[in-house]
């Protein structure tokens, strides 16, 4: 088509081109698929060969990513960590304590509602003065608290949270993004009142189990099933996604049994990112930090640490 100086003409050759490609693509499939009605073993190997590769098919491979099989070294860590007590059950009724940035915003205040609403047995304090993470720590403690979320907001914009586990932490910061309230979704229905069901998923390294159990630690053991309500907490790609919904029953007349099932959403929806753990209690200045990813240093795609 090279040579053809008339661009119309060109134009129409290449439709024709395209056209002629594509029935030729067509018949092979059908002629394929003729083929592999009679013969059903090639079919079988076509798709086995055929696999798609995503990024989490490139993972980089890490040492830590925890095995199908017990592995006896990390069940003996988990039987004297920091979160053991939990689920030994000596202190099965975790008590969370829910607390805010200086200074913030009706809009960060309506956040942590909406997490009370989410997690048994937890109560929300006003922050007032200068009083420090270290000093609400320390009294949290003191009144029997075992865990404590504080909400940071920049320029009236909720955007991290830090998880504490009490007494001696460890403490975890995440960055929170797409935060979307309950009056937000659409068609969400209103929670009632009782203990949820907890589903964590695809947490698959050492680091991302410890994760797990810093999450498992805020809610009470034996949820309330009959009011049908469960979090979840998924894992993909380094980011967590908090979802809240209730199963919901309903008649269908195309059912045998004539009931059907699905999920209505409670809210709140929101994304959290890890971007640092220390141990023990929070602080900016002398923490010792087990863990850090700042924002926009993530050299490789294919590198998750959770």
């Amino acid at each position: 088509m090279g040579p053809i100086k008339n661009k119309i003409v060109r134009q129409q050759l290449y439709l024709k081109e395209l056209q002629r490609r594509k029935k030729e693509k067509l018949e092979k499939r059908k002629d394929r698929a003729k083929e592999e009605e009679k013969e059903p073993e090639k079919k079988a190997a076509r798709l086995a060969e055929n696999v798609p590769e995503t990024i989490e098919s490139k993972r980089v491979y890490d040492e830590t990513v925890l095995q199908d099989e017990p592995d006896e070294e990390v069940q003996a860590e988990i039987q004297d960590d920091e979160f053991a007590a939990y689920f030994n059950e000596e202190r099965r009724f975790p008590k969370l304590l829910v607390t805010t940035s200086k200074r913030a915003s009706r809009k960060c205040y309506d956040f942590a509602s909406e997490l009370l609403d989410c997690f048994p047995n937890a109560e929300f304090r006003k922050r007032t003065g200068n009083i420090e993470i270290h000093e609400i720590a320390e009294a949290a403690t003191k009144r029997g608290y075992t865990d404590l979320i504080v909400l940071n907001e920049d320029r009236k914009q909720t955007n991290a949270l830090t998880l504490i586990h009490l007494p001696s932490g460890p403490s975890f910061y995440f960055t929170l993004s797409s935060i979307q309230s309950a009056q937000e979704i659409s068609n969400h229905g209103r929670s009632s009142g009782h203990i949820p069901e907890l589903i964590i998923n695809n947490f698959s390294t050492r680091l991302g189990l410890t994760v797990a159990r810093a999450f498992q630690s805020l809610f009470i053991q034996q949820p309330q099933i009959q009011g049908r309500q469960v979090v979840t907490i998924h894992c993909q790609r380094d980011f967590l996604f908090f979802r809240r919904h209730r199963y919901d029953f309903r008649e269908r007349s195309n059912r045998p049994d004539g009931i059907g099932t699905g999920l209505q959403e409670l809210g709140p929806r929101f994304t959290m990112r890890l971007r640092m753990v220390q141990r023990g209690i929070w602080d900016n200045k002398k923490g010792e930090v087990f863990f850090e990813s700042n924002a926009g240093e993530e050299s490789d795609r294919r590198k998750f640490w959770l």
